[in-house]
């Protein structure tokens, strides 16, 4: 069965549009960048630049005999992992403003703080979309019912990596493969990327978030428990927002009343990445933190249906004094605001939020309703 991702549509029309531009596709590791650049590349007839190779990536610097041989050579440039070479920015800007090329580029949007002001001169020559683990509009679009078949289940224990839900796999293959996707392309890559001096730091910081989700993350009793400096923490903390491990969700605040709040809660984009690191794979009755889970789940398909739909929307928790707390505060930008109570079952909200809102409760009854794109 082909399962055809909704950026496919994006991307298509994208190639069909005449002039020079860059289409950049970040998201995280094996969410499906690099099989969606091999379609392409076999469709069209062309090549991939993989960046993790430095002898590709040396290849895209601004000099006119190298620049004009791969415009020659590409009806399109495809590359995957363009953060690993920032410094390609300024051959990527002539490629398209001299030779008109159309570009597609996957990887981290750690690429614009890497690049630096190189990266400043593509402005108004690109385009931005996601590629993320697949999201529940996604999998109804895919008309599988056999796939539907339990799903918020599947979503919360295995997650949403192509390889884990699509793939025929038995559960003890999904569970060792999302321990090779955490060691290797989580914890491994993302080390080696930013040369950071502790892997054994960096999934340890992970594990303790992973522990906490529902609940508002301090960097100093984190850092204080792995005995490591705060400063530490908060960058690798950092890294994995940036690289679409982690979903940060701040506390609101208004002048009308201060929420008590000073953290951020951390949320994963990938269950089974979460429950890969604290290693609990049992089914959802028999686990002390399904409420948590549940919780997450209904962020991340907040949080994909903002990015693949690129909503102007903020994303916020709120708590006051009392320990009253709304799950999710979603903002516009014409600051209208919409307070959501996540819950497994049928509940009530917290008539706590002190400005102008609309109330919803999604729970497992409406999940499949709400996030229902047809």
């Amino acid at each position: 069965m082909i399962y055809k991702r909704k950026i496919e549509v994006n991307i298509d029309k994208f190639l069909r549009e005449k002039g020079g531009k860059i289409l950049f596709i970040w998201g995280p590791r094996r969410s499906g960048k690099t099989t969606i650049l091999e379609l392409l590349a076999k469709k069209y007839n062309t090549k991939i630049y993989n960046f993790d190779l430095i002898n590709q990536s040396k290849r895209f610097f601004p000099d006119e005999f190298h620049l004009e041989k791969i415009a020659k050579e590409n009806k399109f440039i495809l590359i995957d992992e363009v953060q690993n070479s920032p410094e390609s920015s300024r051959a990527l800007k002539i490629l398209v403003d001299v030779y008109k090329k159309r570009i597609i580029a996957t990887g981290s949007s750690e690429l614009r703080q890497k690049a630096g002001k190189d990266f400043d001169t593509l402005t108004d020559r690109f385009k931005e979309i996601y590629c993320l683990p697949i999201s529940i509009s996604e999998i109804l679009s895919f008309n599988d019912n056999n796939l539907l078949d339990n799903i918020q289940e599947k979503l919360q224990i295995f997650g949403s990596y192509p390889e884990i839900l699509l793939g025929k796999l038995s559960e003890s293959e999904k569970i060792e493969k999302l321990e090779m996707i955490v060691d290797t392309y989580v914890i491994k890559d993302v080390v080696n990327i930013y040369d950071l001096k502790d892997a054994d730091l960096a999934k340890r910081i992970l594990s303790k978030i992973a522990l906490q989700l529902g609940s508002e993350v301090s960097l100093r009793e984190i850092s204080n428990s792995l005995n490591a400096n705060v400063s530490t923490v908060s960058n690798y903390i950092e890294i994995f927002i940036k690289n679409y491990i982690l979903i940060p969700l701040p506390s609101f605040k208004t002048n009308i009343r201060k929420s008590v709040s000073e953290n951020r809660k951390l949320y994963f984009y990938d269950l089974g990445i979460r429950n890969a690191l604290v290693k609990d794979f049992r089914e959802l009755e028999l686990r002390p933190d399904a409420g948590g889970v549940w919780e997450n789940l209904a962020i991340i398909e907040f949080e994909k249906q903002k990015k693949i739909n690129n909503l102007l929307l903020n994303y916020y928790f709120y708590r006051e004094y009392g320990g009253k707390e709304i799950d999710l505060v979603i903002e516009d930008y014409k600051k209208n605001y919409i307070c959501v109570e996540i819950k497994k079952n049928k509940g009530k909200i917290n008539e706590i939020f002190p400005l102008d809102h609309k109330t919803e409760i999604l729970t497992k009854e409406n999940f499949i309703e709400k996030f229902d794109e047809k």
